[in-house]
């Protein structure tokens, strides 16, 4: 089953560029990895403190592969202090 997430990140104030920094390196490798459908992370232009990463795994265990890589570790380890707020919304497919 598709596992397709909106996550939301509100940078510190002051912290927009690292932020920046931090998830867009998740970009690249992430789109190699197996079993990804969709990845890719924004920067809202209304409000340059708030990113989205929207992404799409072809099932769990491409979801886990994820989880485990190298570069998820970076930013999983790294983010927090340059992040005010983070959420995670699971969507649903319609049709």
């Amino acid at each position: 089953m598709t596992i397709t997430k909106r996550v939301t990140f509100i940078a510190k104030e002051g912290c927009e560029e690292k932020m920046k920094e931090l998830l867009s390196a998740m970009v690249i490798p992430s789109k190699a990895e197996k079993g990804v459908i969709f990845y890719e992370i924004f920067q809202y232009k209304d409000n340059p403190r708030k990113f989205m990463a929207y992404e799409s795994w072809e099932d769990e265990a491409a979801l886990d592969g994820h989880k485990a890589s190298e570069h998820y570790a970076v930013y999983k380890s790294s983010y927090e202090p340059y992040c005010e707020h983070k959420y995670t919304d699971e969507l649903e497919v319609l049709g």
